[in-house]
């Protein structure tokens, strides 16, 4: 996914703008869709080419190139969905979605110091909290862009049909079909101002290696997954009951005293993020229900922890680009009381 696109006939580009200006939109399609920022600018990057590949004539008869370039995002990520399980298969350990820092907190990269291109940002909302990308990632290839693209970004079942390649009554069953998923696997979440002092209790527990304190922080049956990826030491499957979180936990701190536990956002929600010498090489999302902590997931797999420690990558192969004209991406997306999405039906 790395051809330069070009205009097909090397004249200037009179939708340039129009065409650039989707680009942030289409990251965040996508990114929801993958669960990983760097596949994510990879498809965008693709959708491009694609464009760019068609003669000008092709590009003129396209009454709406920002549906073009959704359908062929849409139908990018699609492929790579129906593929993702097998390269999980191979995966070292447990995977787990790419987690995201809260715009502002994007760090700049280490090589020229500059900032964060805003067009590769994701817009913050329910849709993106780890355990809402947890269900995606149970859900089919086709249940889960149905949903995504109708529930979340509000196309019309006529329009998914169009990326999905089924018919619109077909659609609306595959998003029928993953509310259910998600309704079924999705528990009381604690608003954020609560999960944030959660949080806060944990991380002074973690410091102080308060055993009992800990324990009383986490649900019994409570789950922690870690994603390692092969590149870093983590369990390679998920620990279940409040006491073996805390002895793996503690095993964990035992082995890098100098660590620095830091309160960040992750994806959206308050989370915990473990620094090295300046380095950040865990990061931690929380799903609390009540007063108690029920799910753990620690991302320390290097590769997924770009967006804490360097800046996106460029973009060569999109010309013209301009970082300001870029929309803020989905619709609003919100989760009522209860912890369920909300979708929509029609």
């Amino acid at each position: 996914m790395t051809t330069q696109p070009e205009p097909g006939d090397g004249r200037s580009d009179p939708n340039l703008s129009a065409i650039m200006s989707e680009r942030r939109h289409l990251i965040n399609l996508a990114y929801r869709l993958l669960g990983s920022l760097s596949d994510a600018e990879d498809v965008v990057q693709e959708t491009y080419v694609r464009w760019y590949a068609m003669p000008r004539q092709r590009q003129d008869a396209v009454g709406s190139p920002g549906a073009w370039l959704t359908t062929v995002a849409g139908r990018i990520c699609l492929d790579l969905l129906g593929s993702a399980r097998a390269r999980r298969e191979r995966y070292v350990g447990e995977w787990i979605p790419e987690p995201l820092p809260d715009p502002a907190e994007w760090t700049p990269g280490p090589s020229d110091g500059t900032a964060a291109d805003p067009a590769d940002r994701v817009t913050l909302d329910e849709s993106v909290s780890m355990a809402f990308l947890v269900v995606l990632e149970s859900m089919t290839p086709a249940e889960r862009v149905a949903f995504v693209l109708h529930d979340v970004f509000r196309y019309s079942f006529a329009e998914v049909a169009a990326t999905v390649g089924r018919t619109p009554a077909a659609c609306r069953q595959l998003a029928s079909s993953a509310r259910r998923r998600l309704r079924a696997a999705q528990a009381s979440t604690a608003p954020a101002a609560r999960q944030a002092g959660v949080v806060r209790d944990f991380k002074r527990a973690w410091e102080a290696k308060d055993i009992d304190a800990l324990i009383g922080l986490l649900d019994p049956g409570a789950t922690a997954i870690t994603d390692g990826g092969g590149l870093a030491s983590a369990g390679l499957r998920p620990i279940e009951g409040s006491e073996q979180i805390v002895r793996y936990i503690l095993a964990v701190a035992g082995t890098a005293p100098a660590m620095t536990i830091l309160e960040r956002t992750v994806n959206g929600r308050p989370g915990l993020v473990a620094q090295q010498g300046g380095v950040t090489v865990t990061v931690t999302a929380f799903d609390v229900a009540g007063d108690r902590i029920t799910r753990i997931w620690a991302v320390r797999n290097p590769d997924k922890l770009r967006p804490w420690t360097a800046g996106p990558r460029q973009h060569p192969g999109v010309p013209g680009e301009d970082p300001a004209a870029h929309p803020s991406g989905p619709a609003p997306f919100t989760a009522p009381p209860g912890g369920t999405a909300a979708v929509r039906e029609t």
